[in-house]
């Protein structure tokens, strides 16, 4: 991956945990890893009393693919599997879901515009 490419993620999970923040979810882990994947963000929805993971997905404009077309049923597992994980590791016995945070750059002199969509509990998608 190029630096480039490395940044615009970066930015797009600090936009991301921003959304968060202005949901009223507290933030409970960044970039979580064990064997079976990574969770970019777990957060806690206290108003609804359910833990949720999310993905964070970017994309420039000008993309083949958009950010949400991206995960596919491998990834969906992988969540899924990782998700399961952070939930014994810290003893949640509530509800919890998988999120999907659909980021586009719109690159332009002199700052990227960003746009965000959120896409909630994609393991419930059709």
């Amino acid at each position: 991956m190029t630096a480039q490419h490395l940044n615009l993620g970066r930015r797009a999970e600090e936009l991301a945990v921003v959304h968060v923040k202005k949901l009223g979810w507290r933030l409970l882990a960044r970039n979580f890893s064990c064997k079976l994947g990574e969770l970019d963000i777990a957060a806690l929805d206290e108003k609804e009393k359910e833990l949720v993971m999310v993905e964070v997905r970017c994309r420039t404009q000008n993309s083949v693919q958009a950010p949400e077309d991206s995960i596919g049923p491998r990834k969906l597992r992988t969540l899924i599997g990782a998700g399961r994980v952070f939930v014994d590791k810290t003893g949640w016995t509530g509800p919890w879901r998988i999120d999907l945070f659909a980021v586009t750059a719109f690159p332009c002199e002199p700052e990227t515009r960003w746009r965000l969509e959120h896409l909630p509990n994609i393991t419930q998608q059709q």
